[in-house]
């Protein structure tokens, strides 16, 4: 169950807050975002796009809009927090699923998760199946995740999930509107798992672990303990 961009329904999501309060209600796992810095950074936000803070008279101003990319950390603002923040909040026993939004954050995230326990644990997110392909046979301890709309599989969904068993790809996710249990059934025939993102009511959240997915997206990390509790202790 992840807490997207943390409890993010109840706090600034990708926030360290935001994270904690995910797990402190329930969450088995943590979901975000990341970006590159100018200075090579890996950071969590979702749009990647922030207003740089400088100082006028002792007084703290926020500029214009700009990318992350073109800032250094030291200029972003200070509830943006670095990739090894969340690695030391999930410490050794939270997974955690990172929206790749720069491809060079694969080779950086590498180089500050060395320990093959804790690579096992993250799951990196992206709709390039390419990139995935390439980034398994390179780091093939971490979990790769063809995040992606049903409506974007040319080639049909049976096929995509052929071709990520090939290339050694451990999950699918998609919009909850695009699963059945049909496709969660396609997904475990070729040893895919099914992730579901988007569920922010319960009775979504129940017809989920009732198709069958394996994991689940929500701002909501009340929600989805509530649901899972239903369904699996009832």
């Amino acid at each position: 169950m992840f807490a997207h961009r943390g409890a993010s329904a109840h706090a600034l999501e990708n926030t360290l807050d935001a994270f904690q309060l995910a797990l402190k209600l329930g969450a088995t796992g943590l979901e975000t975002d990341c970006w590159v810095t100018q200075d090579r950074q890996v950071v969590l936000d979702h749009d990647g796009v922030v207003k740089p803070t400088t100082k006028k008279f002792g007084v703290p101003i926020r500029l214009r809009k700009q990318k992350i990319s073109q800032l250094k950390f030291d200029d972003l603002p200070s509830d943006i927090p670095k990739l090894e923040s969340l690695v030391e909040i999930a410490a050794d026993q939270y997974p955690m699923s990172i929206d790749v939004c720069d491809p060079d954050a694969i080779r950086l995230i590498a180089d500050i998760v060395t320990d093959p326990s804790v690579q096992q644990r993250i799951y990196l997110c992206h709709p390039d199946i390419a990139l995935l392909r390439d980034s398994k046979q390179k780091y093939p301890n971490f979990k790769f995740v063809n995040s992606i709309r049903l409506s974007r599989i040319s080639e049909g969904p049976e096929r995509r999930c052929a071709n990520l068993g090939q290339y050694g790809i451990d999950v699918l996710n998609m919009h909850h509107t695009d699963w059945n249990g049909g496709l969660v059934a396609l997904a475990h025939r070729f040893e895919i798992a099914a992730f579901s993102w988007d569920l922010q009511h319960t009775e979504q959240l129940r017809d989920a672990f009732l198709m069958g997915v394996d994991a689940v997206y929500s701002d909501w990390s009340d929600r989805m303990v509530d649901a899972c509790n239903q369904i699996f202790t009832s």
